[in-house]
């Protein structure tokens, strides 16, 4: 019986482990995952996809890579294994190659599978039938799975998402700030127009960390035209990490969506005992609650969102009650080492009385 946890890219775990632990980077979930466990990781970094690959990739619009990391682990599981994949995008691969073996457990970290094209990939790759487990960090996305494939919720698991509660700390902000300071991270389904709008006449300074060279990506993210008070560019981990303990308030500004976009921003400004102003979307529903450290507002209202970020800032007197708060709503469902542990104890309830066979 053996644990193997599936990536959908190469990364060296073993480097960002080491980085996290000299202050560099925050730590890696499935690094702690795998330590955890003592699995085996499978992240395509020593496959190459061939014909077969490519073909099938083609047909079903899913990467190569994840058809040859599904085939070279399909020839190394052994009845009784338990198989965790990051995502659905290599995951179905997984599922649908390796799920069917008699007694080799299949797990998947679902994201984003409520669209038509997810739906039919679901459908045609039989994953009800060979997926163990479904995971999901989005209480929409759960009550997606258990509908559309009928399963109840020990097959469909809610998991709070992670964030590394010891790298992004409260700290001392930095000697040359000058004025108040909004800032926010990220570029998935973000809507920095309203923030534009809901700051662009403030005493404040704004900083996104926002980069990324596709000009489409940026062109739906912000305004044509950034405000004088506003500006984006790339941080260094540990720049972003004093950029939130500069950050009088941070915001998570979003789009509609379905799945949990912003949740990361979301969870490492409450470790780092800052007060949020957050979209509320149906994707967030259950991470967020009106009050204490954390300010809702309505998809596109600049007006609220002013409103919120003023409020906050004018409640500096009540700062340090609001981060106590904060700091402590990310340790208690936020943590890593949370995140670990309910993945590692699902995977071991699937194997018990394995290593008896």
């Amino acid at each position: 019986m053996a644990f193997h946890i599936v990536l959908n890219r190469p990364m060296d775990l073993a480097a960002i482990a080491k980085s996290a632990e000299e202050g560099l980077n925050p730590g890696n979930s499935m690094a702690e995952l795998q330590r955890e466990l003592g699995a085996r990781v499978h992240d395509g970094s020593d496959v190459r996809p061939d014909w077969l690959d490519k073909s099938i990739g083609k047909l079903t619009r899913m990467s190569p890579l994840w058809w040859a990391i599904a085939r070279k682990l399909r020839r190394e599981v052994r009845p009784g294994d338990a198989i965790f994949c990051t995502g659905e995008d290599v995951g179905l691969p997984v599922a649908a190659l390796c799920g069917g073996a008699a007694d080799v457990h299949v797990t998947i970290m679902n994201h984003s599978v409520d669209s038509r094209k997810k739906q039919l990939a679901l459908t045609l790759l039989r994953a009800r039938n060979r997926v163990s487990v479904f995971f999901a960090v989005s209480k929409h996305q759960v009550s997606f799975l258990r509908r559309y494939l009928q399963l109840g919720e020990d097959r469909v698991k809610f998991v709070w998402d992670q964030t590394d509660t010891q790298f992004f700390t409260p700290g001392p902000v930095s000697p040359d700030k000058a004025r108040p300071l909004v800032m926010s991270v990220g570029l998935e389904r973000r809507d920095y127009s309203t923030l534009a709008a809901a700051t662009a006449d403030l005493d404040i300074d704004v900083k996104i960390s926002g980069y990324s060279a596709d000009t489409r990506v940026l062109s739906r993210a912000f305004p044509a035209t950034l405000p004088e008070n506003m500006t984006r560019k790339f941080y260094s981990w540990p720049e972003l990490r004093q950029l939130y303990r500069d950050a009088d308030v941070v915001v998570v500004s979003l789009f509609p969506n379905t799945y949990a976009a912003g949740v990361q921003g979301f969870m490492e400004a409450l470790s780092s005992g800052r007060p949020v102003v957050v979209t509320g979307t149906e994707g967030l529903k259950g991470y967020l609650e009106d009050g204490g450290p954390v300010r809702l507002v309505a998809p596109g209202d600049a007006i609220a969102m002013k409103k919120a970020i003023t409020g906050l800032i004018a409640e500096a007197a009540n700062a340090p009650s609001m981060s106590d708060q904060a700091i402590s709503l990310a340790q208690e469902r936020h943590s890593c080492e949370g995140y670990v542990s309910t993945i590692a104890s699902t995977l071991r309830a699937l194997t018990v009385g394995a290593e008896k066979r």
